[in-house]
């Protein structure tokens, strides 16, 4: 049976990252953007990080174009954005699409693990939450609205 750790994603510094890596850790995977109404979930993202990696908790951010354009950067505009604005320390990828014919292989495979509201497999929007366990599987999704804060018993219950 396939898991997140049969893939790999291009890393922020172009460097291709085996999520083998992060075996036996609970996964908060994101499709991130640094130009949208969500953005500010960047701060409650890192303080999540921040609260329960020494747990097993590592958060994934993927920027993504795909919604109105609101990740127009460069891999490295926007890793300085994050950096700058938000002291980002959780691992940031180059930037993909996570819906349609390029989407990110992991992302369609995140999306049939845990669809959407009434079976829906389409990414609606940016900052769409993808909760991992340490076995690799997705097991929960959250919404674009769902502040990083509201998902802490969910993480707490995998850690």
């Amino acid at each position: 049976m396939t898991t997140v750790y049969d893939f790999s994603a291009r890393l922020n510094n172009t460097e291709q990252h085996e999520l083998a890596h992060y075996h036996d850790k609970v996964l908060l995977i994101v499709n991130t953007a640094s130009q949208c109404g969500f953005t500010g979930q960047y701060a409650g993202l890192e303080q999540l990080y921040r609260q329960y990696c020494a747990r097993g908790l590592v958060v994934l951010g993927f920027p993504c174009n795909q919604f109105r354009q609101q990740e127009p950067g460069s891999d490295q505009q926007i890793a300085t954005f994050c950096q700058t604005h938000y002291d980002i320390s959780f691992p940031l990828f180059s930037k993909i699409e996570v819906n349609g014919a390029h989407a990110h292989p992991l992302f369609r495979y995140l999306k049939h693990q845990a669809p959407g509201l009434f079976g829906t497999t389409a990414i609606k929007w940016n900052f769409t939450k993808f909760l991992v366990n340490r076995q690799g599987h997705a097991v929960q999704r959250f919404g674009p609205p769902a502040k990083p804060d509201t998902l802490t018993q969910a993480i707490e219950q995998l850690l």
